[in-house]
This record gives C-alpha cells, structure tokens and sequence, in this order.
C-alpha cells in the first residue's frame, strides 16, 4: 500500500495560484499529464501534448513558481530538469478566510473542475452498458451530523491511498486503467439556487 502524502491545505493565495494555471490550457494538461504519470520532463510533455519543448519548458517553470509541481534534482542534470506533481493530495478548509479576489478565483476553479466531472458524468453513463463493468456508478443518501461528514471523507481518502500506487513508481497492476474517481457530499435540501422547480417548468 502506498504511503500516504502530507495534505496540502491551500491558503486563498495559492487558490489564486492555482487557478491561474487551470486557466491556461497548456499549464492544466501539463498537471493533468503529471498527475496521470508522475514524473515528466520538458520533452515527454511536449511530445504527449504537441507543443515544443520550448513551451512546455516556460510552463513547467512557472508551474514550479507557482509550487503547482516540484524538480526531482536526483533525476536533473544539466539542462534536462525532471518534474512531479505537489498537488497530490490538498485540501481547502471549510470557512477559510478569503479576500473577494481570492473567493472569485475559489468559485472559478469549482466551475472549471466541474465542467470536466459533468462531462465524465455523461461518459459513464452513455457508456455504461457497453464498459463490461468498467464504468460504476452510485448514488445514495446518509443523514449524517457535521462530525460523521468529516469522518466519512477521511475514511474515503484514507481508501483512495489503499489503492494509490506510490507516485512515479510505475507499480501499476497488469490491465489496470487510470479511472476517474469523485466525491461530492452536501446537504440535499431543495433544488440547487437557478435551477427551475417543478411548478417553474409550467
């Protein structure tokens, strides 16, 4: 099992860090590609992305300014330098104090993310009955206290990890495949704010 990494808790600077690379293309496929694989340099990024090294070697070191992903400097030499991931495992508290930029940056973020998870969302099932098992989806319900929320996600990333292979390894068992995992818990109490009640649609 893998050893489990030190949370990261993003402050609401970094949050404002970490947008401004979700918001470049190149900057989000780049940490895409390092969290699918690992570690990466300049050139197997441009290769698996169709940019030149020249792009791919500004965007990393920006990334690396932002603390988004870190050098490997056992694995760097000359002007070969080697990256991972550091957004391995973060984590935004609840009720964290932020500036009206930094909120605006926060909610920015949630829509990029979500715009890729709907997407997911309308793959798994599109695909479900052709997946041959690959594609599971669940819902459900709990009536949870505010203290038995927060034990239930600790227990899911605590899982998350069982199954995490150690990062950059490449332990990864025979015929597995890279799956999209999300958790989503909030209080289910009426419709979500814009959208149209039942007595709206009439």
């Amino acid at each position: 099992m893998a050893e489990r990494p030190e949370t990261r808790v993003l402050t609401g600077p970094d949050l404002k860090a970490f947008y401004k690379a979700l918001s470049n293309p190149v900057r989000r496929d780049i940490l895409s590609y390092l969290g699918e694989h690992g570690e990466a340099n300049s050139t197997s990024v441009a290769k698996a992305l169709g940019e030149s090294t020249g792009t791919t070697s500004y965007h990393l070191r920006k990334l690396a300014e932002l603390k988004l992903i870190g050098e490997i400097e056992e694995r760097s030499s000359g002007r070969e330098r080697w990256w991972r991931s550091l957004m391995t495992d973060i984590l935004t508290p609840p009720g964290l104090e932020m500036t009206a930029d930094e909120r605006e940056a926060a909610v920015k973020i949630g829509a990029l993310k979500m715009t890729h998870d709907l997407n997911l969302v309308v793959k798994a099932y599109a695909g479900y009955d052709t997946s041959a098992g690959w594609n599971q989806i669940y819902r459900s319900g709990l009536w949870l206290t505010k203290e038995q929320t927060a034990a239930f996600v600790e227990e899911y990333r605590t899982l998350l990890h069982k199954y995490a292979p150690e990062p950059g390894e490449g332990d990864r068992p025979p015929g597995s495949r890279h799956m999209a995992v999300r958790l989503v818990m909030l209080p289910d109490e009426g419709p979500a704010p814009g959208l149209p009640t039942e007595t709206d649609e009439h």
